[in-house]
């Protein structure tokens, strides 16, 4: 081992000038490794090669494809013929992309000049309507083979396409989006599409598949399903779907933000995490029309191994192009911190209270009961949840600015409200919990709500959810048995009192987990923007500085055992 790491060292050394990589100081051993592989990898002869370099989750960071047409330009130097492609989640995560509703994603993707791309997710966040109006701007074929149009049954998109490269070669491509849209985006925006789900998820693939595997030397999946423990419940997963449909040779995943070179088990399996921390490599020998190895070049963001040299300076303009614009609306402070308000997945947002769900909560609620309206109920019934899911960021201490709130809310969701019972709102807590340890985008944090979640304790699973007469990814709780609500607002909680449920408009609708809220006897829609109320809330509330003593810790109000 020590002989071939020897060997390597030396290979990087070598070739160091050539694989563009500056170095870095203080590496491990298996650092030193990695980077070796890498520069061995860039500094081939690619000549007879055709390579898929390929991005998942980019969420906005689009200083990104800068670094993505570099590299292509870079495998083109070395004799190889490259396609671009994308497995979604392009269109939100920061405010250059969700302050245009998507679009800019769109027009960087131009300038990079990808070859395919599939669906995320969050492409349907701004409306059905809005994301058509922006893909009708794409110099690339979109594909999808899994979202059909209620009214005429067919795809809303083309469920694959076949790349003929300049040696002949026939790729392939087939687009599969997640059934979990239909939880995790406003029901209004997308009433009038259906995802498929459950067994014809795999139906409608296989189809797609069938359909170009006589005509393809291969066949790629571009699949927006990830690995995620909260998607295995129904199946959800890509690793699920390889084990259903044949005739893939590889896919090329999204969805949970993993970095991986093969599936769990060994599977075709790739992804390359989020926001470009990654670039993936799929290398095809023409000749053989095989898939002769693949792997992950990391760049910037989330690594300290490499300094990315390969920039197209074109691109990175239209980046900072729109990075300008945007920051000279969006970057000025307003408030500060003194403490990280936690923007974290998991552990974070999605698995317990923390203090960012903690303020956010709260300045939902004093948005409302500032304006009144709210006349069904006494003020002690009055309670706040959003889900962990729609937290994008954290808040490090300092000046807060507003592209900080906009960044951690970038859905442009409004303020609602529902009113349900007390046994309808353990229902929402139950529903929103059922696989907690792991980690789930419908986690409540909350407001005036004391509760306790005993995760030794299973979930009792009972029918599925249903919106508008189509089944959601999750399931009602048949039993009520890992909540327990204690105190509403310090009052003792009554399961067949009426509390009135400040929310986001997503959750309202029956988004993620809240299918129970849908139900509601009556409801309505403040019209505030959440990013504007939390702004409002620390402006006047806080006077503009969030201290220890109010958000340094969560506040206790779950409890969970273990």
């Amino acid at each position: 081992m020590r002989k071939l790491l020897g060997i390597l060292l030396s290979l990087c050394l070598l070739l160091g000038c050539c694989a563009g990589f500056a170095e870095e100081a203080d590496w491990s051993s298996a650092d030193y490794a990695a980077k070796a592989n890498i520069q061995y990898e860039l500094a081939k002869d690619y000549t007879g090669k055709t390579v898929i370099l390929h991005s998942n989750d980019v969420h906005g960071q689009i200083d990104g494809y800068a670094y993505i047409a570099g590299l292509r330009d870079y495998f083109k130097s070395l004799g190889a013929e490259v396609i671009l492609a994308d497995s979604g989640d392009f269109s939100q995560g920061t405010v250059y992309v969700s302050s245009s509703k998507g679009a800019s994603a769109i027009d960087m993707m131009n300038a990079a000049g990808y070859s395919v791309v599939t669906l995320g997710n969050h492409e349907f966040d701004f409306g059905y309507a809005q994301l058509m109006e922006n893909l009708s701007k794409a110099s690339f074929p979109v594909i999808c083979a899994s979202v059909t149009l209620d009214e005429t049954g067919e795809t809303i998109l083309p469920a694959s396409t076949i790349i003929t490269t300049e040696s002949g070669l026939k790729i392939g491509f087939v687009g599969v989006e997640t059934p979990e849209t239909v939880t995790k985006v406003n029901p209004g925006l997308i009433n009038m599409i259906t995802f498929a789900a459950f067994d014809k998820l795999y139906e409608t693939t296989q189809n797609a598949v069938d359909a170009i595997r006589a005509d393809a030397d291969l066949v790629i999946g571009l699949f927006h399903l990830g690995v995620d423990a909260e998607s295995k419940v129904n199946g959800y997963r890509s690793v699920d779907a390889l084990a259903r449909v044949t005739g893939i040779d590889m896919v090329l995943d999204g969805h949970s933000h993993t970095v991986m070179t093969a599936g769990q088990d060994g599977q075709s399996i790739q992804s390359t995490g989020t926001k470009f921390a990654n670039i993936g490599v799929v290398v095809i020998d023409n000749e053989s029309k095989g898939i002769e190895s693949n792997f992950l070049i990391p760049t910037y963001i989330g690594s300290k191994l490499y300094s990315f040299k390969y920039i197209d300076q074109t691109v990175l303009a239209a980046a900072q192009e729109i990075t300008a614009k945007v920051d000279e609306e969006y970057n000025t402070v307003f408030a500060a911190t003194d403490v990280l308000l936690n923007g974290d997945k998991a552990p974070g947002n999605r698995t317990e209270e923390t203090n960012l769900g903690d303020l956010i909560t709260d300045a939902m609620v004093w948005s409302v009961v500032k304006e009144g309206g709210i006349e069904q109920v006494e003020p002690n019934a009055v309670v706040g949840i959003t889900n962990g899911g729609g937290i994008r960021a954290a808040i490090a201490a300092g000046d807060i600015t507003k592209k900080d709130i906009n960044t951690v809310l970038p859905f442009g969701n409004t303020v609602a409200v529902v009113y349900v019972t007390g046994a309808e709102l353990l229902e929402a807590l139950e529903a929103s919990t059922f696989c907690t340890p792991d980690a789930i985008g419908g986690y409540p944090q909350t407001s005036g709500i004391e509760w306790t979640l005993d995760t030794t304790k299973a979930f009792d699973q009972g029918n599925v959810y249903t919106l508008d007469g189509k089944e959601s990814s999750y399931f009602a709780p048949a039993s009520i048995n890992r909540v327990t609500i204690t105190k509403i607002n310090g009052e003792p909680f009554n399961p067949e009192a009426t509390y009135a449920v400040v929310t986001n408009n997503f959750c309202a609708a029956g988004g993620d987990t809240y299918n129970v809220f849908a139900r509601s006897s009556a409801s309505f829609d403040t019209g505030i923007p959440m990013d504007e109320a939390v702004m409002a809330y620390v402006a006047e509330v806080l006077q503009g500085k969030v201290t220890a003593e109010a958000y340094g810790q969560p506040r206790g109000s779950e409890t969970q055992i273990k």
